[in-house]
């Protein structure tokens, strides 16, 4: 059968066409819903106009496809029976699961992604793509097109779960490791791709690092807006540990190995995520992704692994407004926290107030691991008790380089025009979170002290009820003993009568 992607029937059997999703590696994706069941599928069918290499490569990704299984790789799907109709040319269907939430790109093109996410969501999607290509690669198999198109989203029980989808380019290396053709997308690939070498797993390892810069900053990290040829010739200067290449507002190139400001990394995540992009972001693929003092393969997953699963606690100082963050073990308590909070705020453990969002005070000898979430921002916040009133001597936040930019006269291009807006966008929300933040620490300490003032109503009822019942007490006790020597006397006043009786009976009976 022959029928152009625009004469498709909206009806086949039970299922409906329900949208055209998009454009694959070889072929166009649609989604088609069953009208009995509700079930929802994506097709993906191969374009008509496809070489006979390209048809290859699409029975090879079909191939792939039906053989994976794991939760961050799209799955495969039994193409339903009614829809064998739509395929071309005698070339079969690949049938997949429908992930709702759209992917990647449109995700980071969101407003509030404008200079890259959520720390949570960075955290979230890293650990997801690093899992599915750790899988890929012990199925022996290279992805090769890695970028935010290719990963898609769909929500789970919990929380978002990214899947890599599209293996349109993907190759399972053969006997020597090595490859030698490829087409992919320019903007993601790693420097032996564009040189047209041999190349391994090494360029994925490029790609998950781009990839991975653009979600913590929201632009990718080298030269985005240069064409190919200028950009490899000018990242021939790259140094082995520059993690971005830039223009600056003045046109000049700048190499660097930190990560810009701003992101949304507390500073020990970002320093930990710089070192590990410094790794994966190395020119040569011989060294990319691996520790350069053993050489280990795959030292860049194990690497990830540490990272993801630090235990961290983020302590707001309450006198200045800044976030201090701490990694800390199982076996760590409050106090071991206290001594290093002592360093950073200088605040001696003495007079350290640490409490948790619910007004409750962490306790010295109590596990630190307690107010260590993963994936989350849960606040501890830090007050001085020598301190009777906090007076707004807080840490400016430092503003990004464009919003500095004083040259009102110089025309920006529009590339860092949007950027120059979006970081002050970003900015404007940071000191609004940052106000948010101690207004809620405001409201822990007033919880705190309406649980101390709690506490001490307790105390106080307990005292008056245990008043009233000593008093109680006394008064009965007092008037058993009234009662009691009453009743002594009388008995003494009896007895001393008998025996005056029995004294008089001896005297006259001796008589």
């Amino acid at each position: 059968m022959s029928r152009p992607p625009s004469m498709q029937p909206q009806m086949c059997g039970p299922w409906e066409l329900k949208e055209r999703l998009g454009t694959g590696g070889f072929g166009n994706v649609t989604l088609w819903q069953n009208k009995e069941s509700s079930v929802q599928i994506a097709i993906k069918q191969c374009r008509q106009e496809l070489s006979d290499k390209n048809k290859g490569r699409w029975s090879l990704e079909i191939q792939i496809m039906k053989r994976l299984n794991h939760m961050n790789v799209v799955a495969a799907r039994d193409v339903p029976e009614e829809l064998q109709k739509l395929a071309i040319n005698d070339l079969p269907l690949l049938a997949m699961e429908y992930c709702q939430g759209g992917d990647l790109r449109k995700y980071l093109n969101l407003l509030e992604n404008c200079c890259g996410m959520r720390e949570a969501a960075v955290l979230t999607l890293i650990q997801d793509i690093s899992s599915a290509l750790t899988y890929l690669h012990g199925m022996r198999i290279i992805h090769r097109d890695l970028k935010p198109e290719n990963i898609v989203l769909q929500q789970g029980e919990k929380r978002l779960v990214h899947k890599i989808i599209d293996l349109g380019y993907a190759k399972e290396l053969d006997q020597s490791s090595l490859c030698t053709s490829f087409v992919g997308t320019l903007q993601y690939l790693a420097p032996e791709l564009l040189e047209q070498q041999k190349y391994t797993v090494a360029v994925d390892y490029w790609s998950f690092g781009t990839l991975v810069f653009e979600c913590i900053t929201g632009f990718r990290p080298f030269l985005p807006t240069w064409q190919p040829v200028q950009w490899h010739s000018k990242l021939l200067q790259k140094r082995v540990d520059d993690i971005v290449v830039y223009e600056d507002l003045t046109g000049e190139v700048r190499f660097s190995k930190h990560l810009p400001n701003p992101h949304n990394l507390n500073k020990l995540l970002a320093s930990e995520l710089e070192s590990w992009l410094q790794m994966m972001l190395r020119w040569s693929p011989k060294e990319r992704g691996k520790d350069l003092i053993q050489r280990t393969s795959c030292f860049c997953f194990d690497e990830l692994s540490r990272i993801l699963n630090l235990k961290l606690v983020h302590v707001l100082n309450m006198t200045s407004a800044e976030i201090f963050t701490y990694s800390v073990q199982p076996q760590e308590d409050v106090a071991s926290l206290q001594e290093r909070i002592a360093q950073d705020a200088r605040i001696p453990p003495a007079n350290q107030e640490l409490l948790l969002e619910a007004g409750l005070a962490l306790e010295p000898h109590n596990s630190v691991t307690q107010c260590a979430i993963d994936y989350n921002e849960p606040l501890v916040f830090l007050f001085d008790r020598s301190c009777y009133s906090y007076e707004p001597q807080f840490t400016p936040r430092v503003l990004p380089e464009n919003i500095r930019f004083n040259e009102h006269k110089r025309l920006l291009p529009y590339s860092s025009q949007r950027r120059t807006w979006g970081q002050a966008w970003h900015t404007i929300r940071a000191l609004r979170e940052d106000w948010q933040r101690l207004q809620q620490g405001q409201k822990v300490a007033i919880m705190s002290l309406l649980r101390h003032n709690g506490t001490l109503s307790k105390q106080k009822n307990e005292m008056v009820s245990m008043h009233q019942r000593l008093k109680a007490t006394l008064e009965f006790f007092s008037t058993s003993l009234h009662i009691d020597i009453d009743k002594y006397q009388e008995q003494r006043c009896t007895d001393k009568g008998i025996l005056c009786s029995v004294y008089c009976k001896l005297l006259y009976s001796s008589v």
